[in-house]
């Protein structure tokens, strides 16, 4: 679901990045209001972000996709906490990694940061104030986990499938990606609808269910607290990172340009090379598609998950920090 520079038009990518603007302004004004001691749960959000959207997982068509995190991340602290947490770890993955485009940055966080935490929590609250099981909790969780994951989904489809019909070269043919809507939408949708969408809800089932029992004060107001089960918990994700790997393909229209021209979609090759694919905007990451020079496929992924995983944790820490001394000196 990280759509790649240069797949969108910059025209797609400006309006993209604008709508989020006011997203971010919001979400930093209410983080802003956040207990300092709830800043460091940030770091962890963000970097379980960061490593589940590293599992790939093999869907129909032969091309890969994964979970996203963020209803989870929504109910355990809140919509504007979790689009935060979300952007930043997006924003490493592109910046680092290469996984998501820099002009694309926009539209990405508006499918995973936006629309999946804020819809995931809408369907969860709605659908939780009318069970009183714990049982109803955990559909309700895992109905808004799925839903929230293929609308993201769909967003992506619509933003990748316009682009033909908005931006094409002298030749007639598309600059950015190749593929109309009733393409686009159906290669998004029919993946996360089948595989990724149950994925999503088997990783916010089950985390959410370890963090209640383990350390109930993340969930409930008042309850104890015990931060290094979750700590444990990340680092677990950390040493199976390199399963990711196990996913056979590119997830769909994440394609390099030397890969797309044999892509084959409704049996025939697309035999040419989006000119904007290969003239556009090309950042080439330190660790990109988090493989490390000299290194083994699987261990320069796990040391990818743990310098990612870590830089976040790190961040929201000192950012912690700096409020903590903030409110002192105030």
């Amino acid at each position: 679901m990280h759509i790649p520079d240069n797949y969108l038009s910059p025209a797609t990518c400006a309006v993209m990045g604008a709508a989020m603007v006011p997203v971010w302004t919001a979400s930093v004004r209410q983080v802003k209001q956040l207990p300092t001691a709830k800043i460091p749960m940030l770091g962890i959000g963000a970097a379980f972000a960061f490593l589940i959207m590293m599992f790939n997982v093999p869907v129909p068509g032969g091309t890969t996709a994964h979970a996203i995190g963020g209803t989870l991340m929504a109910v355990l602290l809140g919509p504007w906490a979790a689009c935060i947490a979300v952007s930043v770890a997006l924003l490493i993955q592109a910046l680092l990694f290469g996984d998501g485009g820099v002009l694309a940055f926009g539209a990405n966080c508006f499918n995973m940061a936006f629309v999946a935490p804020f819809l995931g929590y809408f369907i969860y609250t709605f659908c939780r104030s009318r069970v009183r099981t714990d049982r109803g909790v955990m559909v309700s969780l895992g109905v808004a986990a799925y839903l929230a994951l293929v609308m993201s989904a769909l967003c992506a489809g619509i933003e990748l499938g316009i682009q033909p019909a908005i931006a094409r070269d002298a030749a007639g043919l598309p600059l950015y990606c190749p593929y109309p809507l009733i393409v686009s939408i159906p290669a998004m949708l029919i993946p996360h609808v089948t595989v990724a969408g149950f994925v999503e809800v088997f990783f916010t089932v089950g985390v959410f269910s370890f963090i209640r029992r383990v350390s109930p004060g993340s969930v409930y107001e008042g309850a104890k607290t015990r931060i290094h089960f979750i700590y444990g918990f990340l680092v677990a994700l950390v040493c199976l990172s390199p399963l990711g790997l196990l996913a056979p393909g590119s997830a769909w229209a994440e394609w390099s340009p030397e890969e797309i021209r044999n892509v084959v979609v409704g049996g025939q090759p697309l035999g040419f090379v989006p000119s904007g694919l290969v003239q556009g905007f090309h950042l080439h990451a330190a660790f990109s598609d988090y493989a490390m020079p000299g290194l083994p496929e699987w261990l320069g992924y796990l040391l990818s998950a743990v310098t990612g995983g870590a830089i976040l944790i790190i961040v929201f820490k000192l950012l912690g920090l700096v409020k903590r001394q903030g409110t002192v000196k105030a």
